[in-house]
């Protein structure tokens, strides 16, 4: 039998929170997504503004950091032509995204979830998808 450790609802929110006043501060209105341990949408916010096409992304870079429990730009950097993972982003109907935006959300070093985010910059989605995972952090503590 296993124990399984999993994000409840308020702590999706405060993923969320944290996420979303990083994009406030920044002026860049995102779509943000919170998966559980099996990749399995929890909760999702499109800031006023966020991108229609941003929807599916942030759903997807939460989804990907969650299953290889790793950050989205890890993967892009190994799926580049001639690199081991190439290819994988045609991947689980297309779900498999390779850009910067998608992080594992850990506990006690226990991946637990993921944040996924978009609407800006692969840079700026990061940022924003760190400012949800330090959010969470601050809870843990």
């Amino acid at each position: 039998m296993l124990t399984i450790t999993r994000l409840d609802i308020d702590d999706a929110y405060a993923l969320i929170a944290g996420a979303r006043a990083k994009a406030e501060e920044i002026g860049v209105p995102m779509c943000i997504a919170v998966t559980d341990e099996s990749g399995n949408l929890i909760a999702f916010e499109r800031m006023d503004g966020g991108k229609i096409t941003s929807i599916t992304l942030a759903i997807d870079k939460s989804f990907t950091a969650t299953g290889i429990k790793k950050s989205t730009h890890a993967l892009g950097k190994v799926s580049q032509p001639g690199q081991p993972a190439h290819g994988i982003s045609s991947t689980l109907g297309g779900r498999m995204v390779v850009v910067a935006g998608g992080l594992p959300v850990l506990s006690y070093g226990e991946v637990v979830g993921g944040i996924g985010v978009s609407s800006g910059s692969p840079a700026q989605d990061l940022a924003v998808a760190e400012a949800g995972v330090q959010a969470f952090s601050e809870i843990q503590s």
